[in-house]
């Protein structure tokens, strides 16, 4: 058995093949044929050039469904379209086009395959498969031209030789020589006047007129001429060099722009000083063309114009690296809000037209000298300025730009409003990298996206090092885990009436190997972000389990056991294993569930349905005690007191902060009586958070409060600590 290009069968190999792929490729290989043979330039009939196609548009068709993809075949067949002489400026679009228009539609895999392609999966196939035809037309292209280089090369050393025996010994057989050839061959003199041309030369440059007497070559300058070329030039005619060979453009007397490859010789008298200059010359014109032509296709957005990513990295690179002669450089990092909602609502068509009326906008504020901008990704531009001014002209473009997206933009008759996000980087050439500046200019613009959108914001070392600070501890949290890096500290939950510790509140740690201790404030938004806070969260309540087992063990007596206080998450709270985790942990410690305090922020509960309060309902009925942390904080209607799963309210500190120091204030005295009696009339415990002061304890007892914490009773600390607190209480 065989295999196609990829590895995988082809059915043409296995017998498979029908006499309807059949018909399919020939029709697709007429398709191809009918927009290729026009502009090829090929001496074959079209009947004979659609023949030629038709394996090649079999083995197309097979990598087409090959299993496992693999575009090999297509890099062949890209090369075999060069033997078979579709090798002008315009043939290579139309290869590309007639395959991106019929291949897919006409061959698109079915039944033949194990697993069926969907078309979005051929169109992308089809698209890698244009894109190594291309790569094998355009390699195949550049071995013939090489090789047509080498055959001049060759003829240039034969034309040389035999110029230099027929200036010797025979004019008549140096003219048949000269007149035959068929590339351009001039002689020249010393002084660069043009003694002699043959009809080939004459051909490329107009007609014999050009070559009009007392010509000289060093009329033939053109400003895109090779740097140092004249120095060279200047070495042959003076005998420091026997030849050189360059690519040369050349004006012709109607203006149009000729390119050659010219091999310019020395010839030498009988004594071996310099008495002439041969040049042969190729007409390269259109092979200049087509490559110009890849050029611009490969640095220039398809369906904007604007230049792509790759030419603006290009341009980047050389104003980092100091080749562009300038002084300083801004770079503006432009990203539209929303316009995933124009392409999921309106279609990726609407979507395609905005961003090309977007395109002509940003580039008509993008067009003074020192100004690039480039579209380099789905909504994404990148505008560069250069210049001593740098920092303040790419500040005025970002405005530019922001103002030139005000106005509606219509679509389909329908008037899209466009906004935008700016981030603007700027410093001196030679001393960032494109990586530095690229990142900074990502950073900045999602500061803008965050202040709300539809603005620009300026670079900031300071703002830059906390995102990448963060994004290191972000990348960081899962092998904490794993390494065990995470500890937890507990802080003294005390009751109020008679001053005994009543249980902690257990408060994860990380202990970074490079940050040192970190505090929850700095990594648990992280990992509510990654979704990491529920494996976090689960092992911080079996962590906090087996110490009050522990707590309960080393009691002395047999009073009220100590309780301990777990945070939850808003991720851990909608998380569909919380009632089952939490019952396997306490099983797992042997604890009962009256010995576990769950806290839920306020905010968390505002306005959630029954179907969200259900798994907190649950673990009341099981004995679990439900704490509503930071009470007052948010805005909900104290009637939902009456409806939430809660025992105990967490009173935020920010109430009675008034009562650190006498006089006391009579307004938070009164608030927090309000809270207290409310909740006792509910038939809720009150905790309250941040005592400092015994003037606040002390206030607070006579208003009734059940439980209290702070460092007024103790900081965060080792478990023992709390035993022995508890221990010292009991004596």
């Amino acid at each position: 058995m065989t295999s196609g290009p990829g590895g995988g069968r082809r059915p043409s190999d296995t017998g498979e093949s029908t006499a309807a792929d059949d018909a399919r490729i020939r029709r697709f290989a007429e398709a191809w044929s009918r927009a290729v043979h026009p502009v090829a330039a090929t001496t074959l009939t079209r009947a004979e050039f659609e023949a030629r196609l038709v394996p090649l548009a079999r083995r197309l068709s097979d990598a087409l469904g090959s299993q496992p993809f693999d575009t090999a075949a297509a890099y062949e067949v890209g090369a075999a379209l060069v033997g078979a002489q579709c090798t002008e400026p315009e043939a290579l679009p139309a290869i590309l086009g007639a395959i991106d228009s019929h291949l897919v539609s006409h061959c698109l895999p079915g039944d033949r395959m194990a697993v069926p392609l969907a078309e979005d999966g051929a169109r992308a196939r089809c698209t890698r498969l244009q894109h190594a035809l291309a790569a094998g037309f355009v390699r195949e292209l550049r071995k013939r031209e090489r090789d047509q280089h080498e055959a001049i090369s060759r003829a240039a050393e034969a034309a040389r030789t035999a110029a230099e025996k027929a200036l010797h010994a025979s004019e008549a057989k140096f003219q048949a020589v000269f007149e035959g050839a068929v590339i351009g061959v001039g002689i020249c003199g010393l002084d660069g006047e043009i003694l002699v041309v043959n009809d080939a030369m004459a051909r490329m440059f107009g007609g014999m007129d050009f070559f009009r007497p007392g010509r000289n070559v060093n009329e033939f300058v053109h400003p895109d001429d090779a740097p140092g070329v004249h120095e060279i030039y200047r070495e042959l005619v003076t005998g420091r060099r026997d030849h050189f060979r360059i690519e040369k453009p050349h004006y012709r007397d109607d203006g149009s722009v000729l390119w050659t490859n010219l091999t310019v010789t020395l010839l030498r008298d009988s004594t071996g000083a310099p008495q002439y200059q041969l040049t042969l010359a190729e007409d390269i014109t259109e092979h200049r063309l087509l490559r110009e032509r890849l050029r611009y296709e490969a640095t220039h957005d398809e369906l904007t114009g604007l230049p792509n990513r790759t030419l603006f990295l290009e341009r980047l690179d050389k104003v980092l690296a100091g080749e562009a002669e300038a002084e300083r450089f801004g770079v503006c990092y432009l990203d539209l809000d929303g316009f995933k909602s124009v392409n999921d609502s309106l279609g990726h068509i609407a979507g395609d037209r905005l961003l090309k009326a977007v395109a002509e906008r940003l580039r008509d504020c993008a067009a003074a000298p020192g100004e690039l901008l480039a579209r380099v990704g789905g909504d994404e531009f990148l505008a560069l300025v250069t210049g001593p001014t740098a920092q303040q002209d790419a500040t005025e473009l970002a405005r530019r730009m922001l103002d030139a997206l005000a106005e509606p933009v219509r679509v389909d008759g329908r008037e899209l409003l466009v906004r935008a996000s700016i981030g603007v980087v700027d410093g001196p050439s030679g001393e960032l990298s494109r990586a530095e500046v690229l990142r900074s200019a990502d950073i900045t613009m999602y500061r803008a996206k965050a202040a709300g959108g539809n603005r620009f914001e300026l670079a900031d070392a300071d703002s830059n090092a906390q995102v990448i600070a963060r994004h290191s501890l972000t990348n960081g949290l899962p092998a904490a885990l794993e390494r065990g890096e995470f500890f937890i500290e507990y802080q003294p939950l005390v009751r109020l009436a008679d001053g005994t510790v009543r249980g902690a509140e257990a408060l994860v740690r990380w202990l970074h190997p490079k940050h040192g201790v970190l505090g929850p404030d700095q990594f648990i938004p992280l990992a509510e972000d990654t979704g990491l806070i529920v494996p976090l969260g689960r092992w911080v309540l079996e962590q906090a389990a087996r110490q009050a087992r522990d707590w309960r063990d080393a009691a002395a007596d047999d009073g009220d056991q100590l309780r301990v206080n777990v945070n939850l998450s808003p991720c851990q709270l909608s998380h569909p294993s919380l009632v089952s985790d939490t019952v396997a942990v306490l099983e797992d410690a042997g604890l009962c569930p009256s010995a576990l305090c769950l806290e839920v922020t306020e905010n968390d509960l505002i306005g959630v349905d029954e179907d969200a309060l259900r798994p907190l309902r649950q673990l009341a009925d099981l004995g679990v005690d439900i704490a509503l942390d930071d009470f007052g904080t948010g805005y909900s209607n104290l009637s939902y007191l009456r409806r939430l799963p809660v025992s105990q309210l967490k009173l935020d500190r920010s109430f009675t902060r008034g009562m650190q120091r006498a006089p006391i204030d009579p307004v938070d005295v009164k608030i927090v009586e309000g809270i207290v009696s409310l909740a006792h009339t509910l038939d809720l415990a009150v905790t309250v958070e941040g005592v400092e002061t015994a003037v606040q304890a002390e206030c607070l007892r006579g208003l009734g409060c059940d439980t209290a914490q702070g460092w007024y009773y103790a900081r965060p600390g080792p478990p023992e600590r709390l035993h022995t607190l508890a221990l010292a209480d009991a004596s």
